[in-house]
């Protein structure tokens, strides 16, 4: 039976999602090195979740809930999973907004794409 620890905010953290060894294998592999979200999100074991859980680990990753993450919380992506990862570099984060921004509105939706209004 799964339980889900709610942060003090009553929202979800990462660990309810992905094994907390997965994550600190994955943030101690980019401490030293430069950011590849790609090989980080497969490391974590993301590439193997369904749609539906990859959808609650942009939520958590959504800090202000604004339905987008942008960049300067993608800043902080590494936060997200430990508060022991490391902030990304500047060029880190325009790298990783370059690669997930589809539609080049400057942030990024759950798919990509603007979230319509």
């Amino acid at each position: 039976m799964s339980s889900y620890l709610l942060s003090p905010a009553g929202r979800m953290v990462m660990t309810d999602l992905l094994k907390p060894e997965e994550i600190k294998k994955a943030l101690d592999a980019f401490a030293a090195e430069t950011f590849d979200p790609k090989k980080f999100f497969e490391m974590v074991g993301m590439k193997a979740m369904s749609a539906e859980n990859v959808k609650k680990v942009f939520q958590v990753l959504d800090v202000d809930g604004s339905g987008f993450i942008e960049e300067e919380e993608l800043m902080f992506v590494l936060k997200g999973f430990s508060k022991d990862g490391r902030d990304l570099t500047d060029a880190e984060t325009k790298a990783f907004l370059k690669a997930a921004d589809k539609d080049g509105d400057g942030k990024i939706g759950i798919d990509g794409k603007r979230k319509e209004t």
